[in-house]
């Protein structure tokens, strides 16, 4: 498995992104994701190149200024797939997981995705969303499409997550998605690998609404 092709064909278009779904995301992913697939098992070649082709649709997303899903980049990753060369049964499961792994419990949906492959690759990008790097994440996200970082004066009233609608403030996504992520986890070892994530997450508003509010 020669994962260094993969990332020749994507670096291009990665490096330039700033909206936290840069090629370092991608390679964070990477590992997170096979860290999980060592102790909870699963094709790795699948999990590995899953990781470093998950994010194609943000790439089109910032083409077009449209919002894509996941299944909107299906047809780009089977042409970089089958430019180096990867088996046709694995091409399948790849794009199986690239689909499927924007699923949240908390979204009016729900979860769909049964396979390991699929629920660790989840389990790892949603890993990257949290702790220190998901605060940083989501603050760059926030910069690049002009979201504020606090409205304190709008109330949270998100019932249901939905990737296809940004959140008022950045804060604002903390309550709906980041904080929800921690009970979101497939795998045991993603569960305790977030325990921590979400705690610094805490903290850190903790610290952020004493500071907003001029009591430290």
């Amino acid at each position: 498995m020669d994962l260094r092709k993969i990332e020749e064909e994507i670096k291009q278009e990665f490096h330039s992104d700033s909206t936290g779904h840069d090629i370092y995301h991608l390679k964070r992913v990477l590992n997170l994701a096979l860290h999980i697939q060592e102790k909870e098992g699963g094709d790795k070649e699948v999990i590995a190149i899953s990781a470093l082709l998950h994010d194609i649709h943000r790439i089109i997303e910032k083409e077009t200024g449209k919002y894509c899903t996941p299944k909107d980049s299906l047809e780009t990753a089977k042409k970089i797939l089958e430019k180096v060369r990867v088996e046709e049964e694995k091409i399948r499961k790849i794009l199986h997981c690239i689909e499927f792994h924007e699923e949240y419990s908390f979204s009016k949906k729900g979860k769909t995705a049964l396979d390991k492959e699929t629920l660790i690759l989840q389990d790892a990008d949603n890993l990257d969303a949290m702790g220190a790097i998901g605060i940083a994440r989501g603050f760059m996200f926030g910069g690049a499409h002009n979201i504020p970082m606090w409205l304190p004066d709008i109330a949270y009233e998100r019932k249901f997550f939905d990737e296809s609608e940004k959140d008022v403030s950045e804060i604002h996504h903390f309550y709906s998605k980041l904080l929800k992520l921690k009970d979101n986890m497939n795998t045991e070892t993603a569960k305790k690998m977030a325990l921590e994530r979400h705690k610094f997450m805490e903290e850190f508003l903790k610290e952020f609404f004493d500071e907003w509010r001029g009591e430290k």
